[in-house]
């Protein structure tokens, strides 16, 4: 039988040595450690120099690594909230648009409250209604504006009793039939009457102009204190209407006061009320020329 072409390490010096050797080596290693080790526990102190190199020589190499983790980090985030910015900006578009749109309405609100409040406190204490009747028709074609109410004498109804709505003035009875009557409404060129601004009084008479609005006359002459959005309600001079009855909002100022828009249309009211009239003392001889033409 031929012999083998390998030889097992015991047959070679060389191999056996370097066992040997390695043996050795692991040996010293394990009882240095064992050393170390016992040392560490009887004295820790004495290998915190070694340790303190130690970190301080792996210091630079944590610190680089750190920062590249936050770098990393930062233009992960830099570049994905530049890709998530143009949605961030139409939400928060809509959200202005949403609040501009609640700030409006607030606003709305708060004038339309004022405006009730200032009415409220206007507001005389309440009067029975003579009647309450539908408004069947009115003047379209002619600078007159007269509406026709169907109730009368029979109802009550007489000669001067203001005429109102749920908004405000509307006119007065002007002539009686047995079941129906002719109101001279506020904006026909024969109307006249005594207003004050609500708030501070400011005197002023609105005049019919035959038109849809009211020309507002200051009794008081000289620098114009109006301005446009004033509210107009009855002063109570006169006889006719109890003070503090809406009468017109201003919507342009002349040189003597200026232009007021009716609060209460005619064309846009269905049932009005006849009130009495407020101090019929003081309403005799109070007649406009078109009363005084018909008296005669």
């Amino acid at each position: 039988m031929a012999p083998s072409g390998q030889r097992r390490s015991s047959y070679s010096k060389r191999a056996q040595y370097n066992l040997f050797t390695g043996y050795i080596v692991a040996g010293a290693g394990a009882l240095i450690g064992a050393i170390l080790l016992g040392i560490s526990f009887f004295q820790p102190d004495l290998f915190g120099g070694p340790r303190s190199a130690a970190q301080d020589a792996a210091s630079p190499a944590t610190e680089t690594a750190a920062a590249a983790r936050t770098g990393s980090k930062s233009l992960w985030e830099s570049i994905s909230g530049y890709y998530r910015a143009g949605s961030k900006n139409a939400e928060l578009k809509r959200e202005m648009e949403l609040a501009r749109i609640r700030l409006a309405e607030a606003e709305a609100l708060r004038r339309e409250n004022a405006r009730l409040k200032g009415l409220l406190d206007l507001k005389d204490e309440e009067r029975e209604p003579v009647a309450v009747a539908r408004l069947v028709g009115s003047t379209a074609s002619s600078t007159r504006r007269f509406a026709y109410l169907g109730a009368g004498s029979d109802d009550g109804v007489e000669v001067g009793m203001p005429v109102r709505s749920a908004r405000g003035v509307v006119g007065r009875i002007l002539e009686t039939g047995a079941t129906s009557s002719r109101v001279l409404l506020l904006t026909d060129s024969e109307s006249v009457l005594p207003v004050i601004r609500a708030g501070d009084e400011t005197v002023a008479f609105a005049e019919g102009r035959g038109d849809s609005l009211l020309r507002i006359k200051l009794i008081n002459l000289g620098i114009n204190p109006l301005a446009v959005g004033d509210m107009f309600v009855t002063s109570g001079a006169g006889g006719y209407y109890p003070p503090g009855i809406a009468v017109a909002i201003v919507t342009e100022l002349t040189d003597d006061g200026g232009l007021a828009r009716i609060v209460s249309d005619p064309a846009a009211t269905d049932f009005v009320s006849v009130e009495p009239i407020f101090e019929p003392e003081a309403a005799v001889g109070a007649q406009t020329p078109i009363e005084e033409e018909l008296g005669d």
